[in-house]
Parts: C-alpha cells; structure tokens; sequence
C-alpha cells in the first residue's frame, strides 16, 4: 500500500490510540474496543465524524503508563490507520479492523477537546529513491527477503508465514517482512522511524538475521502470528 502523497511539513489533526506495539504502514490491525473513550473514538469513524475513517497509533515509551498525559509518554513518530471494518456487540463493544496507511511525527497533544487523545501531526513522507539506485534496492531486496525466510523457517510452520509479492515496492518491502516476524517495539519503531527507503531495508534485513539466529542458537521458536493476540490489545489507559 503506497503512502498517499505529502508535501513535508504537512500537518492534520488525528484521533489518537496509544498501544504497547509499533503499527507499520501497509500492515492490518484488529483491535477489540471496550474502553468507553474508545467506543467513542469508533463510533465517530463509523458515522463519518472523523474525515477519512482516519486515526493515528503511538507506541506507549513504558508499558507501565497509565495514562499519557503529555509527548513524552509515547513515542513521536506513529502511523495513521483506516477503519475498513467494524462490528458492534451487543455490549457496546466493538470488533474492528484497520490497515495502517501513512507515518507521521506527533507535535502536540490535545487531551480537553475530546474524550480521546487528539494530536496535532505532521506527515513524514519518505525520501525520493533515485532511479539510479533502483538496481542496487533489488538486489537489497533479494537479501533481506533471504534473511526474511532463515527466520520464518526458524520460527513458524510453513502455513504460518509467507513472502511478499514478487512486485512488492521498494519502499514498503521493510514493512512486509517485518510484518511476519516478533520484532521487539524498540526495533519495529526504529523501521518506522527511517525514511530513507534502502537504509530501511538494510535495518530489517540486520534486524531478521539477528532474530533468526538468536532462534536456531536457543532452539526455541515463538507463538505463529495468528495466535499473538497480545500484540493487538490496547493499554489499559483507565
């Protein structure tokens, strides 16, 4: 999913959702809603009250916060996501499930005006690629794909994983690959964090071979990705 396009220094006003996971454009999340000012935030997606369905998520810099109360308890760079499905419970719950779409830095926070965070958020756009290097990223690519497959075959059954597109874009190829694998936050938010296209392939690439060797040295391997539900349920920000 190519990020739309932004002028730098752009910036918005977006729904905010703290969570203990870094979200990377182009990735799915499923989120089951229980807190009333999450009821809330959906039910202004669902009924158009937010433009474009569109919040934004920040990884929380602690799991032990609480409750965030200013920029510096959460991270300042997080990635916008868009409502694509939801269904109410009987409860006033809510199942839903989004697709992340574009990064941006967090400048300001608005904790009166709603009674869910509110942030003031600049776009961050990738750097341009020049078509000069496009024969060195594909050959990047080959190898992080490669590193990519050590680890998944290290950690998962074969139906538990696959490889991306062989037409995957260049900018998004990191985003993929990590997409599949138990990155600790610190090092999915450095991912996220890159702007430089081939620089983030080269990080994901180190950051997989790492892993999988960190996986066939101990010989243990974790939960497949359809079983981590962890990973997916918001703080406790009560």
């Amino acid at each position: 999913m190519t990020e739309p396009e932004q002028a730098p220094g752009t910036t918005a006003i977006l729904p905010l959702f703290p969570l203990q996971t870094v979200l990377l454009p182009g990735t799915h999340l499923p989120l089951h809603i229980f807190e009333p000012r999450y009821r809330q935030l959906t039910a202004d997606l669902v009924t158009g009250t937010v433009p474009g369905r569109e919040f934004g998520v920040v990884a929380l810099r602690a799991p032990l916060v609480r409750e965030v109360r200013g920029l510096d308890h959460v991270y300042d760079v997080g990635c916008s996501t868009v409502l694509r499905e939801a269904k109410r419970l009987p409860d006033g719950r809510y199942d839903v499930i989004t697709r992340a779409s574009r990064r941006f830095r967090l400048r300001e926070l608005d904790r009166e005006s709603a009674p869910y965070l509110i942030g003031t958020v600049e776009w961050l756009p990738d750097a341009p690629l020049p078509a000069a290097i496009e024969a060195t990223g594909r050959r990047l690519g080959e190898v992080a794909r490669t590193a990519h497959e050590r680890y998944c075959e290290s950690a998962w059954h074969a139906d538990d994983w696959h490889s991306p597109h062989e037409d995957a874009d260049l900018t998004e190829l990191a985003y993929q690959l990590a997409a599949d694998c138990l990155l600790p936050l610190e090092d999915r938010q450095l991912l996220l964090e890159e702007t430089h296209p081939l620089r983030r392939l080269r990080i994901a690439c180190r950051l997989l071979t790492r892993e999988a060797g960190f996986l066939e040295t101990l010989g243990a391997v974790p939960l497949p990705p359809t079983q981590l539900t962890e990973f997916t349920k918001p703080a406790n920000l009560n």
